[in-house]
């Protein structure tokens, strides 16, 4: 049974050799632990026998509290406390009740996209990354460790990795016959393109650490589907349940040190063997998301050098002989197995050909649009976490005798935060609802320039919430670890989406250009 003590037995405890402190409602005996203080005893020895619940939470974020608990907590307050209790943990699954940190839909507010089986899915999906990721998450993202050969299977068999390719067969043949259980108890025929939305938010936006989020499945989100689409039929089954139940793991390799945005200009090069079985490929891959790590490449190549627009291709090289991978070091954690990729003569079967040669143009196009709202996905998702945390910092902190968010400015910083991340998620739930009920083929004439547009309107909203957030935050914005921790990975990784799949240059360029086929012959 849980001890309990009124606040005058508390205040008896107000030496330096025996401190006892409330912080909400919650009585700890630091007398030891003042000696260890990362910050120095005289904090501590400053708040002996007192409710130290104001000063804590000035210096520290709640997790302190989880570590503290199990050594130092001896018992519960009998008075009431004097101010509201803080959240200190989340049950596994429970979504936050701050406002504007989860999508409305699921903060109460009816919507014409989602029913009970999101809802049961998020929840599920929440769990699985609170109870197995999360414990270790932010040591792993700042040590720079790669998600580990188990969590990887655990995240094949529970379902998080099939869930994160959009709907196809594949997703019944790994339920039905590699035992993958979706989240939430769904089934393969329920899921829908917005099942998907919640899959890359839960596992991308929401954990607060960049570099290891992109490290379980950045690679599989954007490399499997052209192998489950274009490979053939047993290429795509062999390597399809391999890589959804977390056995192996795979990237796509298109851009190189000549080639980034410009598709196009790739140099890596496939040469057909003199006995016509396989291909040689020779060339270098940069900035390979997951390429330390994976087992698979999904590589465009060039089949016929010469001319403006070489003979592009895509292929599957699988790692061996001729391949090697070395860490890129880049803004964010070296988690996320960001890789240099050379391939000298490497041996490519014939089968391992993507779609026909000189299809490899077109393959890289069909899959760009949803490449491009998976980003938007992850990205919105990691703006509405800062938001929140930005929320209750400024609820939290005390300057000038008054919170911070008793100060207009700062209201009219998360007022325009808060606003803006909302509009990006309604305009995506527009376009995933345009998504679940339109073919391939439409949504490649609807929907590329909404998407293109989508995508650079989250990542101007994403810088705008790191400026801001910095700003709110102040020098724990830029401190790594402490109060500003989530703030510090958004500054260093928010620029990451603005890049990736399309620049913002060319989202906006390729937007108006959509816009301008669609234009009517109309003069004002």
């Amino acid at each position: 049974m849980t001890t309990t003590y009124t606040r005058a037995e508390v205040a008896k405890h107000a030496s330096a050799d025996d401190n006892w402190i409330i912080i909400d409602d919650t009585v700890y005996d630091v007398s030891k632990f003042a000696r260890f203080h990362p910050g120095g005893r005289a904090f501590i020895d400053g708040v002996a026998g007192q409710d130290a619940t104001k000063q804590f939470y000035s210096f520290h974020r709640q997790d302190v509290l989880r570590s503290m608990a199990a050594k130092y907590a001896i018992g519960t307050i009998a008075d009431p406390p004097t101010g509201k209790k803080a959240v200190v943990k989340l049950a596994p699954g429970e979504l936050s009740t701050v406002p504007y940190a989860e999508p409305s839909a699921f903060q109460g507010v009816p919507s014409p996209y989602y029913d009970d089986s999101h809802r049961r899915f998020r929840r599920d999906l929440r769990a699985f990354f609170d109870t197995e990721v999360m414990p270790d998450a932010v040591a792993n993202d700042a040590r720079g460790v790669h998600p580990s050969k188990e969590l990887w299977r655990k995240l094949g068999m529970r379902g998080v990795l099939a869930c994160r390719v959009q709907s196809g067969p594949w997703l019944k043949d790994v339920v039905e016959n590699c035992g993958v259980q979706l989240p939430g108890g769904i089934t393969p025929e329920q899921f829908d393109p917005f099942h998907e939305l919640i899959a890359h938010e839960e596992s991308s936006g929401r954990l607060g650490v960049p570099g290891y989020a992109d490290g379980m499945g950045a690679g599989l989100v954007i490399g499997l589907p052209p192998v489950l689409q274009f490979g053939e039929p047993a290429l795509a089954r062999r390597v399809g349940r391999e890589v959804l139940t977390g056995e192996k793991q795979i990237c796509l390799a298109i851009s190189g040190p000549e080639a980034g945005s410009d598709v196009a200009a790739v140099a890596c090069v496939a040469k057909l063997s003199d006995c016509r079985t396989h291909y040689l490929v020779s060339g270098v891959k940069k900035w390979i998301t997951n390429g330390v790590f994976s087992d698979y490449f999904v590589t465009a190549v060039v089949t016929k050098p010469g001319g403006r627009k070489p003979e592009l291709s895509l292929m599957l090289i699988e790692r061996g002989e001729g391949v090697d991978t070395k860490p890129i070091k880049t803004s964010y954690s070296p988690a996320a197995g960001t890789a240099y990729v050379t391939f000298e003569n490497a041996k490519v079967p014939t089968g391992n050909v993507l779609g026909k040669i000189g299809e490899g143009f077109k393959l890289i196009m069909h899959n760009f649009n949803h490449e491009r709202w998976y980003i938007v996905a992850g990205a919105n998702r990691a703006s509405r976490l800062v938001v929140e945390e930005c929320l209750k910092w400024s609820v939290q902190r005390e300057v000038f005798g008054a919170r911070l968010i008793d100060q207009p400015v700062i209201r009219a910083k998360l007022a325009r935060l808060a606003s803006q991340v909302e509009g990006v998620q309604a305009w995506l739930e527009s376009v995933t609802f345009a998504m679940k009920h339109t073919t391939h083929e439409e949504q490649a004439a609807m929907l590329a320039g909404p998407i293109a547009l989508l995508k650079h309107f989250c990542t101007r909203v994403a810088n705008d919430v790191s400026d801001e957030a910095c700003q709110i935050f102040g020098g724990r914005a830029i401190t790594r670890t402490g109060m500003g921790q989530v703030v510090e990975r958004f500054q260093r990784s928010a620029k990451f989406a603005a890049i990736l799949g399309g620049s913002e240059e060319v989202m906006a360029d390729l937007g108006v250009r959509q816009a301008m086929r669609a234009m009517p012959n109309a003069k004002l």
